[in-house]
């Protein structure tokens, strides 16, 4: 089987065939570091850690690359009003989002780059874009000349003519065309800048991801990813810069996942319905809001709700509680060693899904699926070892390639416990009434418990 994946380049399904056999080279846009990061963007981080993590899965070598933007408008904004530097408040959001996208089992990049530390890398770019003709300098500004770039608007489809009538840009003394853009700023008073050969000033936004591919992945890489919202103008503008200085293609393959909407509204600052990771994980297990973010497909859009992540909640905890129920029943001593079962046929599945443009809504139906059928092997009177383990490792993987796999149980309150205890107490005296009613307040405070063979097991919703 060969994965398809979706190039908006060309807006078709095409198999996915790396430069270079066995080996992948990703770039994904990373946060622009003026706030913690909101559910839209955790979908792009989550959509393009699990396009890694299967690729790695189906046995090649993934060089990942996420940037950030720690010097931009906003952030000089955001100092202003807190009365620091733009670099305190990079550094202070930077550390947000590894805490962040650690609670959501995103892991790290092979490189972050930050826009400061790779301004040297820049600025040699933009004067290869200048040598080429490619760009103009106009009163300490430094613009791409969009029809040098006779290919503009290829990403999306757009013809330069179309772009220009249309373009909603205002035109200035310096453009020479209204889709002309800024590769450079030239310096403003109170706002960090870095020496340059057309004077002092800072980088335009495009500019800087176009700089950090080359420098970390090189000339031509495989996929670039991002959300929608960044096709045009951001990724549209890294081709033409990085084209026309290379004279390679940047990306074989564009990625774009879709936007979420909050209660059946596209989340947007003017309807101030964005919510915020750091926000939710406090409100529900992280994992859930993974498996949120990973239960449609990535290019379809997808809606949070409380209802939603109810659902998600639960389906969760259907996980969790297959794998415990089948980890319980292997150490029971008395069972036959035996032999393992054949899963073939579900790896297929699961592969076929996945392959399928990195379909998790679909694979993890066929997760579900394999969880209903092993809690119906686990209850069998003829079972084994073996075969026991083939089931718990065959979704321990899975849960793995998900970025889904039970994080340690945090430690319940001394009281908690002391409530759990009295209640196995009233059950043994068969006072089922007190039992209850101990069943009934912990639910209220978030713990669920359930009576098994092995004991009781709990966990909390949320």
């Amino acid at each position: 089987m060969s994965i398809r994946l979706y190039n908006s380049l060309t807006g078709r399904k095409e198999t996915f065939m790396p430069i270079e056999p066995g080996v992948v080279r990703m770039y994904s846009c990373g946060p622009t570091v003026y706030n913690y990061f909101h559910i839209g963007n955790a979908r792009a981080f989550v959509v393009f850690d699990i396009v890694r993590r299967y690729l790695r899965y189906r046995g090649y070598k993934v060089k990942f690359v996420q940037n950030f933007t720690d010097v931009d408008d906003k952030l000089i904004k955001r100092a202003h009003e807190l009365g620091t530097t733009v670099d305190d408040v990079a550094t202070n959001y930077i550390k947000a989002y590894f805490d962040d996208a650690e609670k959501l089992g995103i892991e790290p990049a092979d490189a972050h780059p930050r826009v400061t530390e790779t301004m040297d890398d820049i600025i040699e770019f933009i004067q290869a874009l200048i040598d080429s003709g490619h760009a103009y300098v106009a009163e300490g500004d430094v613009l791409f000349d969009t029809p040098r770039f006779p290919s503009y608007g290829k990403l999306s489809r757009q013809s330069l003519n179309d772009l220009q009538v249309g373009s909603r840009v205002e035109m200035t003394d310096r453009k020479r065309h209204s889709t002309d853009f800024t590769l450079w700023k030239a310096a403003k008073p109170g706002e960090p800048s870095w020496s340059s050969p057309w004077g002092e000033g800072r980088p335009g936004w495009h500019i800087e991801c176009s700089a950090m591919i080359h420098k970390h992945l090189g000339d031509h890489i495989d996929i670039h990813g991002g959300g929608h919202d960044l096709l045009f103008p951001h990724h549209e503008n890294e081709i033409a810069q990085s084209e026309a200085v290379l004279g390679a293609p940047l990306a074989k393959y564009f990625m774009h996942n879709g936007y979420i909407n909050i209660n059946n509204e596209k989340m947007s600052k003017s309807l101030g319905n964005s919510v915020f990771v750091h926000e939710l994980a406090q409100q529900y297990n992280p994992r859930a809001l993974r498996l949120f973010l990973l239960s449609a497909h990535y290019r379809s859009p997808v809606n949070y709700s409380a209802e939603v992540m109810a659902q998600m909640t639960s389906a969760l905890r259907r996980l969790d509680a297959c794998r415990d129920s089948l980890t319980d029943r292997l150490g029971e001593t008395y069972l036959p060693e035996g032999e393992g079962v054949d899963l073939r046929a579900w790896e297929d599945r699961f592969q076929e899904a996945m392959d399928d443009d990195i379909n998790t809504g679909d694979a993890l139906g066929v997760v579900f699926d394999f969880v209903r059928d092993a809690n119906v092997y686990s209850h069998q009177q003829e079972i084994s070892k073996a075969g026991l383990r083939s089931w718990l490792g065959k979704l321990r993987d899975w849960l793995d390639l998900f970025g889904l796999s039970q994080t340690e149980q945090p430690l319940l309150e001394e009281r908690v416990v002391r409530m759990i205890e009295e209640r196995a107490a009233a059950r043994k005296a068969r006072d089922f009434v007190s039992a209850d009613a101990i069943r009934a307040e912990l639910s209220k405070q978030g713990v669920q418990l359930e009576d098994t063979p092995q004991g009781v097991r709990w966990w909390r919703e949320g």
